[in-house]
């Protein structure tokens, strides 16, 4: 589908109205503002993703909850890699099978937390790990088969996968006031833009995407290959234009 240079303008303006510091309030990517050392910021950045869905005040209560417990630790990468989690994440007298949020138990994260203390038992970062298997390989599934046995990590092969896609704009986007670009190994031109029911609607709406589009990879391709037209290099600038006008 061809854009055209009115819409193309249209989609320009939102993103620089949207992609502010502000656009971390209130948002899962607050965390990056949260800790200084890149194995810390990976690590509660991954963490955060992955609660992030459903109702934001319900999974940005969660989020707060395992990093508070984390900090008293050393920070995310410390619990993790020393296995304090163990011991720490499961309060006093609660069984493991009990949900901690939505439709995930306390063995589903601490599986998914397994995965993180043994990559950084051998890797300083996750990001070192990841740059070592990517080789070239889509980043988001090389992520998602590392957590092959995590529930909390989606795995349907036609699933837009939002939150893993949105953790790698987090890590890849450079030169931006939200996200980091601290994996400067991989291009931000091979990101694929996080399919948020905002971004679905508002897409739809600008005609972007086909009427009652959905969640799937194929969209998410779609509607990617089409931002490339206004950036080439940066295709998930226009995930603030999206999001942003959605959720206003």
């Amino acid at each position: 589908m061809e854009i055209s240079n009115e819409l193309k303008e249209t989609i320009k303006n939102l993103a620089e109205k949207y992609e502010n510091s502000a656009f971390t309030q209130d948002d899962p990517s607050c965390v990056l503002k949260r800790y200084k050392s890149i194995d810390d910021i990976e690590c509660a950045a991954l963490t955060a993703a992955v609660l992030a869905f459903g109702r934001r005040d319900a999974f940005l209560k969660k989020i707060d909850e395992v990093l508070d417990i984390a900090d008293t630790f050393g920070g995310p990468a410390n619990w993790l890699k020393n296995g304090d989690y163990r011991k720490s994440f499961v309060p006093k007298g609660i069984n493991c099978d009990k949900k901690f949020y939505r439709f995930y138990s306390y063995t589903d994260f601490i599986d998914f937390f397994d995965v993180m203390r043994d990559i950084l038992q051998t890797n300083a970062t996750l990001g070192e790990y990841f740059a070592k298997h990517c080789n070239g390989k889509n980043l988001a599934e090389v992520i998602c088969g590392t957590f092959k046995k995590c529930k909390v990590i989606p795995h349907g092969k036609d699933s837009a996968n939002k939150r893993i896609h949105m953790f790698l704009r987090w890590m890849v986007r450079r030169n931006s006031p939200v996200d980091l670009g601290i994996w400067n190994w991989y291009s931000p031109a091979d990101l694929l833009i996080p399919m948020d029911i905002h971004v679905i609607q508002e897409s739809i709406k600008l005609g972007l995407l086909p009427p009652k589009s959905s969640g799937t990879l194929k969209n998410a391709i779609l509607l990617t290959n089409g931002l490339k037209q206004i950036w080439p290099n940066d295709p998930c600038k226009g995930d603030f234009a999206l999001f942003g006008s959605g959720v206003d």
